[in-house]
């Protein structure tokens, strides 16, 4: 099986899982408290999904580039798309956190 694919199987469906990127902490008596991790996971999601609306909403258009070089907007979107990608993969690491504590929960 490739290591980019796992499948696991519930209630006699089968479901296409990739690998987490998080390394999930161990609740117990003498590490962090549950409902704080969970807290602070969740607020973390939730300000990185307000960032993420926040940055697509942002104007950018191309008549705030054309007296620059050829190619400038273009460049502005790239570099855009890049950190909207950024924070899609802190906001999904945020979720595999938050998801891994509450199991635990």
């Amino acid at each position: 099986m490739p290591l980019s694919r796992i499948y696991w199987f519930h209630e006699a469906r089968a479901f296409l899982c990739f690998p987490t990127m998080a390394t999930f902490p161990t609740l117990h008596l003498n590490g962090t408290g549950k409902i704080d991790l969970r807290d602070e996971y969740a607020a973390a999601y939730d300000a990185i999904d307000k960032a993420i609306d926040a940055l697509a909403a942002a104007t950018l258009n191309g008549r705030d580039y054309y007296p620059q070089a050829e190619g400038a907007y273009h460049q502005a979107r790239s570099e855009r798309d890049a950190a909207l990608d950024q924070l899609r993969q802190a906001h999904k690491y945020a979720g595999e956190m938050l998801a891994g504590i509450c199991d635990q929960m």
